[in-house]
C-alpha cells in the first residue's frame, strides 16, 4: 500500500512520514508539499537523514498513485485534495478542522472564517474520534471512499476525559471545566512571535480565552456523547488553553459537576466548602468512578486509566498513541476531576490519523502505533 501525504513539510506531516515508515503494512510513502515541492524531506527533517529519503512532490501526483491520502494542511486549505482522492476512488484523512463539522457549514464559518468550498463531501465524511465514532467509520468505509476528519487534539483530550462520565450519566447541571496546556508544536512549524524561545521558556499564560477555535468541537463532542445516555443536552462548557514551556504534549484537567453529589459532612462547611482532607467515603466513590472509567476504557488500546495515586501526565505518553486518563473526586464529593495526558502530535494527530487508517481498512488499530513512550 502506498501512503500519501500531503502537507509532510510540516510537524504533523513529518510525524505521519516518521510513523508510517514503520507501518508494516504501508509499502511506500508518497510525501507531498504545497509551497516546499522538489525539497527532501531527510533535508528538512535531519532526524531522518540516512533512514528516509524522499523528494516531495506535487499533491497532484501523490494523489494519482496513492492508495489512502492524508491531509495535513491549514483549515480550508485541503478540500480539493480530498475532493480529488474520492474521485479517484481512495480515502483521506484530513487533519486539519475541514470535515471536523460534519454538515453544520455555519458553526465552520463562524469559528474558521471560511465557508466550505465542497460542501457536498460532507455526505462521505465523519468525524474520526475512533473510540467515539469508530461504528460510523466503518459503516461509512463499507460502502466506498471516505474523508476521515481527524479530531483537534484540544477536543481529543478532553473528550476522551469527559466520555465516560457522560456516556454514563454522571454529569450533572451545570458547567464542565476544561483547562488545558500545550506544549508549543501545537503552533505549527512556521516561526511566530509567541513561540519563539524567549517569548515561552520559562513561563506559562492562558491565551484565546473564552474564544479558542476548538471550544465547540469539544462541545459538539460532549453532545454526541450525552446523548448516548438519552440525555438531549450536555452541561455547557468552560474550555481554556494554556502555552506551556514543552515541545509535545497535552495535559487537560476537566471538572465535571456530578449528577448525584455526596457530600461529606464532616469535609464541608455549612455553605460546602472543603475545610478537611477527603474522607474514606471520598476516596471510596472516587475509586467507584475510576472502576466505571477503567470499564468503559477496558477495551480501547490507547486509552487506559491510571491506578489510585497516579495522576496522568505528559512526559509518560511522548511520541506515543496514548492517552493517559487519571480519575479523581474534590474533597466535597461534588466534582469529578479528570486528568488527560496525550501527545498532542501523535494521538492529538498524526498517530490518531494513522489509528484511523487502520480501521479504515481493518488493520489492527495498534498496528504501526504500538511504541511504548519515552520516560524522558
Amino acid at each position: 500500500m502506498i501512503a500519501g501525504i500531503i502537507g509532510a513539510a510540516g510537524y504533523a506531516g513529518a510525524e505521519l512520514v516518521r510513523l508510517l515508515t514503520g507501518h508494516p503494512e504501508v509499502d511506500a510513502l508518497a510525501p507531498a508539499s504545497v509551497n516546499h515541492g522538489g525539497e527532501r524531506i531527510e533535508d528538512m527533517y535531519l532526524n531522518f537523514w540516512g533512514q528516509i529519503s524522499a523528494p516531495l512532490e506535487s499533491p497532484e501526483a501523490v494523489i494519482e498513485r496513492a492508495d489512502v491520502i492524508f491531509t495535513a494542511l491549514p483549515s480550508g486549505v485541503g478540500e480539493p485534495y480530498a475532493k480529488a482522492a474520492l474521485e479517484r476512488g481512495i480515502s483521506c484523512i484530513d487533519l486539519s478542522a475541514d470535515f471536523r463539522f460534519g454538515e453544520d457549514e455555519a458553526a465552520f464559518s463562524a469559528w474558521y472564517g471560511k465557508p466550505y468550498v465542497f460542501p457536498e463531501l460532507r455526505k462521505r465524511s465523519v468525524y474520526g474520534l475512533p473510540e467515539l465514532n469508530r461504528a460510523k467509520l466503518k459503516a461509512l468505509a463499507a460502502e466506498g471512499p471516505v474523508i476521515i476528519g481527524n479530531p483537534g487534539c484540544y477536543p481529543t483530550g478532553a473528550s476522551l476525559g469527559a466520555f465516560p462520565a457522560l456516556a454514563r450519566g454522571l454529569a450533572g447541571a451545570g458547567v464542565i471545566i476544561v483547562d488545558s496546556a500545550s506544549g508549543v508544536t501545537g503552533g505549527g512549524r512556521e516561526p511566530q512571535r509567541s513561540f519563539h524561545y524567549p517569548e515561552c521558556a520559562d513561563t506559562m499564560a492562558p491565551y484565546k480565552v473564552g474564544a479558542h477555535r476548538h471550544t465547540p468541537e469539544i462541545s459538539r463532542n460532549f453532545q454526541a456523547m450525552a446523548a448516548l445516555n438519552g440525555q438531549s443536552a450536555a452541561p455547557a462548557l468552560i474550555f481554556t488553553p494554556h502555552l506551556a514551556p514543552m515541545n509535545r504534549g497535552i495535559l487537560s484537567t476537566i471538572y465535571i459537576p456530578l449528577a448525584e453529589p455526596r457530600q461529606a459532612g464532616r469535609n464541608v462547611d455549612s455553605k460546602g466548602g472543603s475545610v478537611r482532607p477527603p474522607s474514606k467515603e471520598i476516596n471510596d466513590r472516587a475509586a467507584e468512578f475510576r472502576e466505571i472509567y477503567a470499564d468503559f476504557y477496558r477495551k480501547e488500546p490507547f486509552v487506559p486509566v491510571l491506578p489510585s495515586g497516579v495522576v496522568a501526565a505528559t512526559g509518560r505518553v511522548r511520541c506515543s498513541n496514548f492517552c493517559h486518563i487519571s480519575v479523581h473526586l474534590d474533597p466535597g464529593g461534588t466534582t469529578l476531576i479528570v486528568v488527560s495526558a496525550l501527545d498532542n502530535m501523535v494521538k492529538g494527530a498524526a498517530g490518531q490519523a494513522v489509528q484511523n487508517m487502520n480501521i479504515l481498512f481493518g488493520f489492527d488499530e495498534r498496528t504501526g502505533l504500538g511504541q511504548i513512550p519515552a520516560s524522558f
